[in-house]
């Protein structure tokens, strides 16, 4: 009967005592170690992430199609910081006069009028047609100065313009999830408990 009640004990300290856990990889882990470091040392790649490759989209890429890809990454995380300003001061009731009675967020395309529509959407044209390297002279994918604006750009050290580019990347990408996440709770409905001062 003892032993029976000692063993009873043994195995319920043992149900308590912590386990050894292997590490585990998974496929998503981001590294700059892998089939990709040819562009470990681009602007944008970070500690602790790396070169962030999850779906290993630049296995086997080469620079061009890197300088396209980073081109779009470039493009939408303007775009998205835009946006994100864009949401918030319309959210804090600034508008533009006459626009007053517009409402925020995805209520305020069907209130637009049609002339508004007619103007974003020549804005877009316009923008897409000037947002190019038209004198092929570009330092880096997203380079749209063209040869007209410097601001002492050129003047600046190899590692001064990555640390520029890795700071607009990274605010571009917390600008797309800053969108998406505006935009989630805007259609759950519970807007207010994420931007409650406004």
């Amino acid at each position: 009967m003892k032993s029976a009640i000692f063993a009873s004990l043994v195995v319920g300290t043992a149900a308590f005592a912590p386990a050894q856990q292997a590490s585990v990889s998974t496929s998503l882990a981001a590294s700059s170690t892998g089939p990709n470091t040819a562009f470990a040392n681009e602007p944008g790649v970070v500690a602790p992430l790396g070169l962030f490759d999850p779906f290993s989209v630049l296995d086997d890429a080469d620079q061009e199609r890197f300088d396209h890809l980073r081109a779009v990454e470039i493009k939408h995380g303007r775009v998205s910081m835009l946006a994100v300003v864009g949401y918030l001061v319309t959210y804090a009731g600034i508008r533009l006069p006459g626009l007053e009675d517009v409402p925020t967020g995805f209520a305020a395309w069907s209130a637009l009028p049609d002339e508004v529509v007619g103007q974003m959407g020549m804005s877009w044209i316009v923008m897409e047609m000037a947002n190019r390297d038209h004198t092929g002279n570009a330092e880096t994918p997203g380079d749209f100065r063209n040869g007209l604006l410097d601001f002492g750009w050129d003047d600046q050290t190899d590692e001064w313009k990555k640390k520029k580019q890795t700071i607009e990347l990274q605010n571009g990408r917390a600008a797309q999830m800053g969108i998406l996440g505006i935009m989630v709770h805007e259609s759950m409905g519970n807007l207010q408990e994420i931007l409650p001062h406004y």
